[in-house]
């Protein structure tokens, strides 16, 4: 007879039991494990980042920003007196001489004004003519005056001397020599009186003649404005050079004052640039530049730095030292680079995208292998247009990705494929 056996259920259960323990164990242990390893690093592209390899030598500081060439001797036309544009000459862009005729203007009143000038200056003259035949007769009376009571003193002064001898000789009496004295004696005050006036009409007659010449001047100066008014009327270019631009049409009237054209020497140029202010502080004047003008380079030196910030930036003029480069003209768009100094044995790295003079960034630094990178700090210095000085955490020899990696910033470490 069969017996049933109890145990195979049991142990089955244990056997149960036991793998599930031993199951859990298995996931604990793998799940710690796991938990102590790094993430996994995300992969890059190689194509899309840019990479600098960190150098040790001499390091050329500059400053760059954009500019346009604007000339150094240039002449603003403005309009002297009201008028109608009548005519544009010649357009922009020619090529002109000092008496080169730009525009043709007209103003009717301006012509009244100028013959009512001369028919002033006209009757000036006539009347400056009829006051000094006047003070011509004045001044004759005046003498003819003088030199009649001089006659009379000098005989007055013949006879006291003749008589003199006679009265010593008791020929004639006491009384009548004595009336002789007296007669001689009023007729020198007289004489001495009208020598006084003949100078003080003298004065008289030079202030009048002063005082009419002066009126006439006044009168002449109105008359060569309104002939100079006149001239203006026909714009010339006053100097050789190009005409840059025409602002009033034919037909329009402009108001005294008002900018006509502008003429510019294109043989004498210079470049006025833009330079960040952040990056101005540096910039003396002397410093060597290279101007680019898509067509050329040249060099030049700082001549002029602006005192004054304008919308971020600065403005600097430099001049050119070995001539103008070719296709050089005025208002022509170029980009100039200004050499700050030269650093002498520093270490130094392209600059990064998101890297600022005197500041710590994190960067992604190469391994030997040059497929992982990692996270470094790094302690910049100096800095240039496309290089920047490595104060701290970088050696020479080191490869670090200047891109903008904000993209990765949760990562520490990073694949590079």
């Amino acid at each position: 007879m069969d017996r049933q056996r109890t145990d195979t259920k049991d142990r089955k259960k244990r056997q149960k039991i036991t793998l599930a323990i031993v199951g859990g164990i298995l996931f604990i242990g793998v799940s710690a494990v796991l938990a102590t390893l790094d993430p996994a690093a995300p992969t890059v592209e190689r194509d899309t980042i840019w990479l600098s390899t960190v150098q040790r030598g001499e390091l050329i500081r500059q400053v760059r920003g954009p500019g346009t060439l604007v000339p150094k001797d240039e002449r603003w036309i403005a309009a002297s007196t009201d008028a109608l544009i009548e005519r544009l000459v010649i357009k922009p862009g020619a090529a002109v001489q000092p008496d080169t005729v730009i525009l043709e203007m007209s103003n009717p009143e301006l012509a009244q004004a100028m013959q009512e000038a001369e028919l002033e200056l006209e009757a000036g003259l006539a009347d400056h003519l009829a006051l000094k035949v006047s003070l011509t007769d004045r001044r004759f009376d005046g003498e003819a005056r003088l030199a009649e009571i001089r006659a009379q003193y000098l005989g007055a002064k013949l006879q006291v001397e003749a008589e003199a001898d006679l009265f010593q000789r008791s020929i004639i009496s006491r009384l009548d020599y004595e009336r002789s004295k007296l007669a001689e004696e009023q007729l020198e005050v007289r004489f001495d009186i009208e020598k006084r006036r003949v100078a003080q009409a003298e004065n008289s007659i030079e202030a009048e003649l002063n005082a009419s010449e002066a009126r006439l001047q006044r009168l002449r100066n109105v008359l060569a404005l309104r002939q100079s008014q006149w001239e203006a009327l026909t714009v010339r270019a006053g100097i050789e050079g190009v005409l840059q631009e025409v602002l009033p049409e034919p037909g329009q009237r402009i108001t005294t004052g008002a900018t006509l054209a502008r003429v510019a020497r294109t043989d004498s140029l210079l470049a006025e640039l833009r330079i960040p202010e952040v990056q101005a502080k540096d910039l003396v004047l002397g410093q060597p530049a290279e101007i680019d003008t898509r067509n050329g380079k040249a060099r030049g030196r700082v001549v002029r730095i602006d005192p004054s910030v304008m919308n971020g930036s600065v403005t600097v003029d430099v001049d050119f030292v070995d001539g103008l480069p070719e296709g050089a003209r005025p208002d022509l768009s170029v980009s100039g680079t200004i050499e700050i100094d030269r650093l002498d044995d520093v270490i130094y790295v392209g600059r990064p995208v998101v890297g600022q003079a005197d500041s710590f960034v994190s960067l992604f630094r190469l391994d030997e292998s040059g497929t992982e990178a990692s996270r470094v700090q790094v302690r910049l210095g100096r800095g240039s247009v496309n290089t920047i000085e490595v104060i701290e955490g970088l050696a020479p020899g080191d490869q670090v990705i200047l891109s903008d990696m904000s993209q990765w910033d949760s990562a520490d470490r990073l694949k590079i494929d």
